[in-house]
């Protein structure tokens, strides 16, 4: 079942699925999907490149039509709609903007089409510019921008149009790290103070942990697990999850397997200083790397298996870790 697990809010939903089927010749894209992402969530749609995630986000915007299911826009079925005949906008990768326009004219440009008045559509870039914090920049052309202030300007452009869902496709992908990083916070800023539904697709897992209210985890065209960020990374519903989602030790003991995170894991010079209860195993660290705010360690267990393990840098130097090891 796609959704087991999951805490399901409350609500009349801005986006359902019903049994969503996408094939491409003989290649399954999406497989008998159900999902239900409410009004004003941050609701993200991760998994590995293939896995079937960014063709379900074309299928709600109408790019794709399913080969089966349903998809209903606030109650309303939109399966055989068009794009334009649908409430959403989509923030691509590339951000799309038309090199000939200035800002301004590119934001408001949706606005245009719908035959809104030039005041209003001059008010409404203006607001929306300042939303994204790029007040004044109305009249440059996007060439005199940086990648993060055109990612800013394409979101600018899609909220100005106030869609029910708006629709983004690994938009930070081309940015460097901490530009990225940056643009997380300001994503999730943004989009709590329009109150739009993001439906936001990526295979960075840090990223959807960091920016949903509820994430879908896919693998393979079908839903693993739809949960809040905690619980999928805390209670993951699958080993796939479990594996796909941060960085998870698999280990088999007595014919059970279960899994533990590196960072639950804390090592011991002498087992007798264990916490009562505690499960202890020997083992030798067999590599230290170095990585700034952490050191990770990779520990060989006597009883079998492998562990990776990490411990916060509170005090350590670079020089410590490598002399630890």
């Amino acid at each position: 079942p796609s959704e087991a697990g999951e805490d399901t809010p409350t609500g009349p939903a801005d986006v359902r699925l019903e049994g969503i089927r996408k094939t491409f010749n003989e290649v399954v894209a999406v497989e008998n999907v159900d999902l239900e992402i409410q009004q004003g969530e941050f609701f993200s749609l991760l998994g590995p490149s293939g896995s079937g995630k960014t063709t379900l986000l074309r299928v709600i915007a109408g790019f794709e039509r399913p080969d089966s299911g349903l998809v209903h826009l606030r109650g309303v079925d939109v399966t055989n709609r068009p794009p334009y005949a649908r409430d959403v906008n989509t923030v691509f990768q590339d951000y799309a903007l038309f090199p000939h326009m200035t800002v301004g004219e590119n934001v408001e440009y949706g606005l245009r089409v719908r035959g809104v008045a030039r005041k209003e559509r001059s008010e409404r870039a203006a607001s929306a510019l300042d939303m994204v914090r790029l007040p004044g920049y109305g009249k440059r052309k996007p060439s005199q921008l940086s990648g993060g202030q055109r990612q800013r300007v394409a979101l600018a452009r899609a909220i100005v149009n106030r869609p029910e869902v708006l629709l983004l496709d690994e938009p930070l992908g081309a940015l460097d790290l901490k530009l990225r990083e940056e643009m997380q916070v300001e994503l999730k800023r943004i989009q709590q103070e329009v109150g739009i539904t993001f439906v936001y697709v990526t295979h960075d897992q840090e990223e959807a942990l960091t920016m949903s209210d509820r994430l879908a985890v896919f693998n393979e065209g079908r839903i693993e697990q739809v949960a809040s960020p905690a619980e999928v990374y805390e209670r993951p519903a699958t080993a796939f999850v479990a594996g796909f989602v941060g960085v998870s030790n698999l280990l088999e003991r007595d014919g059970r397997r279960f899994t533990v995170r590196p960072e639950k894991i804390r090592i011991l010079l002498d087992r007798d200083t264990a916490d009562s209860g505690a499960h202890v195993e020997s083992g030798h660290v067999q590599e230290v790397i170095y990585a700034g705010m952490i050191t990770r360690y990779i520990v060989g267990l006597d009883a079998g298996g492998e562990l990776v393990v990490v411990r916060q840098n509170l005090e350590a130097t670079s020089a410590e870790a490598f002399r630890d090891k």
